[in-house]
């Protein structure tokens, strides 16, 4: 069941069940502890399956029109059955209700790993369209794919 979470110490809890169970995405522990962190600030909607996450999303404002999903998580067991989709649909609407015009999301650019070429492939079938690429947001090895989706 799909749920807004308030509690920060829920949301830091949440954050860190789903991202410490997916280290192919979120091993360097540095970026995940601020991912943790962050969390408990964010707008958080959590997939609650037998009182347990199964995963979440985050959003953060980046600016007055413009909502980032700043990071998301599905413990890989319950990938593929929609729990991806459905946190973005929660997300995607609360950020139309609240005002939000625009809607963006970062990755590392298709053609560098198999696991972000699915995520890529991910975020475009929610209907995000790619705006830039910025080489060394991150670093080298991982240049940064922006996409951005209008909400209207």
């Amino acid at each position: 069941m799909i749920k807004k979470i308030e509690s920060q110490d829920e949301k830091r809890a949440i954050a860190r069940t789903v991202l410490e169970a997916l280290p192919d995405w979120f091993g360097v522990p540095e970026a995940r502890e601020q991912y943790i962190r962050e969390s408990a600030d964010r707008l958080m909607f959590a997939d609650i399956e037998d009182g347990q996450p199964v995963g979440f999303l985050c959003l953060k404002e980046t600016g007055q029109a413009t909502m980032e999903l700043a990071v998301m998580g599905v413990l890989q067991p319950y990938h593929r059955q929609g729990i991806g989709r459905q946190l973005f649909a929660a997300a995607r609407e609360t950020a139309r209700e609240m005002g939000y015009h625009f809607m963006q999301v970062k990755t590392v650019q298709m053609g560098r790993y198999e696991d972000y070429d699915r995520t890529n492939l991910f975020y475009r079938s929610l209907g995000f369209e790619e705006f830039e690429v910025l080489p060394t947001y991150w670093d080298e090895a991982n240049p940064c794919q922006i996409y951005v989706m209008a909400l209207n």
